[in-house]
């Protein structure tokens, strides 16, 4: 590999693994960067979901103490978000790189118009919440939690920011909504990731650079954390996002 993509993936890393610390919105960073390195879309994108599954094993691990109340009624939520991971994993394989490519700007968008909203999104919740102490499950809100897993293993940015919204609309109290969501996206990665890595469409060498970078990343990040203005980083995040969405729009669209 050329001296200038290991750099690249190392400065991505960074990048990712201290705004995930930060703000969120790592992906924006991570994903174009392998693909720049000269991964196929697919290869790409497991490869960076490969990356992010550490992160949400922690996640979980440290929410465990408000979801272990919760018992049994985890089980519909862990079925789902089982089946939706690996259908959307399976959905990325079998589609192929084609069929990747052409959504890569479309999917970029959602994400960044995603996290550009979640502010008012999440004051939004907030103020409608219900605080119900186990609200019933429903084939709709199974059906939702499904989809939104789907989506989260086939692509994957901006997938927590649609689980609070889920769990929150449901009537769960935010502390709680945020701690369904870790697991859940544990699950989801979890499931993925072993799709991937069976199919093998993990590119080994990128994961081992860019996970260097992201771990020193998240360590910067996290001791940056109380001194940088949390707005200026979701500028940052919200400004490459769009870029990105813009230039994978020209390249897939109109570079031909």
């Amino acid at each position: 590999m050329p001296l200038f993509d290991i750099a690249l993936l190392l400065l991505a890393g960074f990048a990712a693994g201290g705004m995930n610390a930060l703000a969120g919105g790592g992906t924006f960073f991570s994903f174009p960067a392998l693909l720049a390195a000269g991964l196929p879309p697919v290869t790409a994108n497991a490869t960076n979901a490969v990356a992010l599954w550490p992160a949400s094993l922690a996640g979980a691990w440290a929410a465990r103490a408000s979801l272990r109340p919760l018992g049994r009624y985890l089980l519909p939520l862990l079925a789902s978000g089982l089946a939706g991971g690996l259908l959307g994993g399976l959905l990325l394989l079998l589609g192929g790189d084609a069929v990747f490519a052409t959504l890569i700007p479309w999917l970029l968008l959602a994400a960044t118009a995603l996290f550009a909203a979640s502010p008012w999104l999440s004051r939004w919740l907030a103020a409608r919440r219900a605080e119900a102490a186990q609200p019933p499950h429903s084939p709709l809100s199974l059906g939702a939690h499904i989809g939104v897993s789907i989506y989260g293993g086939y692509f994957g940015a901006g997938m927590g920011i649609l689980q609070l919204a889920a769990f929150s609309i449901e009537g769960h109290p935010l502390a709680r909504a945020n701690a369904l969501k870790n697991l859940i996206s544990a699950v989801i990665y979890s499931v993925a990731t072993a799709t991937f890595v069976i199919a093998g469409r993990v590119s080994w060498y990128e994961l081992v650079i860019l996970l260097v970078g992201a771990t020193v990343g998240g360590y910067v990040g996290g001791a940056l954390g109380q001194r940088l203005p949390a707005k200026f980083l979701r500028l940052l995040v919200i400004g490459v996002g769009s870029g990105m969405t813009l230039y994978y729009f020209w390249a897939t669209y109109f570079a031909q």
